[in-house]
């Protein structure tokens, strides 16, 4: 289990690196990822709030808590453990994004994305977690959460869906990053 905390610390070091050699800056990097990269967003931008401009977590597994409880998470612990377990669960508490939301604590712009069909990685942990993020954030900075309804996990998601979340990701971070769009 502790080498899956090394992942968080690699993203992190990864952003620490572009943003040191001048790569970009704080205020322009972007992170997003879906579903094991939606819980990645989430343990990185909770982890270290000051380093993004941006995140787009999608999909992702926010509690890890509780994770095994939800459709069908228990298939999940032979990669995660379980918060079951007691010699599993201080290393799922560590990164277990919902458990790091520190009130008072300015979050970057935030846009979680969701559907309400989703049978894998149930919406429960994305309401829950933009809630949480929702009543802590201590600046002015968006938290959003978009919501698809009549959908899944992804896979199968009809295009016209697909373009009009696409849109309003790259909408949401064009304005948040301050991006100028040259005519």
């Amino acid at each position: 289990m502790a080498a899956t905390y090394d992942v968080f610390d690699d993203f992190i070091a990864a952003a620490e690196y572009l943003i040191d050699n001048k790569f970009t800056s704080t205020s322009k990097l972007a992170i997003g990822g879906g579903s094991n990269g939606g819980l990645l967003v989430g343990a990185c931008m909770t982890q270290r709030p000051d380093l993004y401009g941006a995140t787009l977590p999608a999909v992702g597994v926010m509690d890890m808590l509780h994770f095994q409880k939800f459709t069908i998470g228990w298939a999940w612990t032979s990669d995660y453990g379980s918060s079951e377990n007691k010699d599993d669960f201080p290393f799922l508490y560590a990164y277990s994004p919902l458990h790091h939301i520190v009130k008072g604590c300015c979050y970057p712009p935030t846009l979680i994305t969701t559907a309400d069909h989703d049978d894998r990685v149930v919406p429960a942990h994305s309401f829950k977690f933009a809630a949480r993020l929702q009543a802590a954030q201590g600046c002015d900075k968006p938290v959003l959460i978009r919501i698809e309804t009549k959908a899944g996990h992804g896979a199968g998601k009809p295009t016209t869906k697909i373009i009009r979340e696409t849109a309003d990701r790259w909408a949401f971070l064009v304005k948040e990053l301050g991006v100028k769009i040259q005519k």
